[in-house]
């Protein structure tokens, strides 16, 4: 974002416990800061030796779709969902691309288009 022009103060980062709590955590967000533009939800499940993995992956990807909903505001969905460690380091900055990176285009995109649909 900030080789896309973003100044640092313009950025707010907020951690969050696990990737099940990050849709509260963007509700939380657009409640507490009326000129927030966006959240980028940013985490990581790991398949592990139960269903557990499915459950969270499902309940996280409604929950972020749930908020963009609800607010009418770009909830960019950056979670990686994998069955390795070793597939999330490929997929976060590794050999397969930066999903961080490709979750801060999405989000420069949709409030792109939020702009353009404005003006007309």
């Amino acid at each position: 974002l900030l080789s896309c022009g973003m100044k640092k103060e313009q950025l707010k980062i907020a951690s969050v416990p696990g990737s099940f709590e990050l849709p509260t955590g963007a509700m939380m967000l657009f409640d507490n800061d009326e000129d927030l533009d966006a959240v980028i939800c940013l985490g990581c499940i790991i398949q592990g030796e139960t269903r557990h993995f499915e459950f969270i992956s499902q309940a996280v990807a409604q929950g972020i779709m749930k908020v963009a909903l609800d607010y009418g505001s770009p909830v960019i969905f950056g979670v990686l969902t994998c069955d390795t460690m070793e597939q999330a380091l490929d997929r976060a900055g590794g050999k397969y691309g930066n999903k961080g990176v490709e979750a801060a285009v999405s989000c420069l995109k949709m409030l792109a288009l939020e702009r353009k649909l404005k003006k007309h």
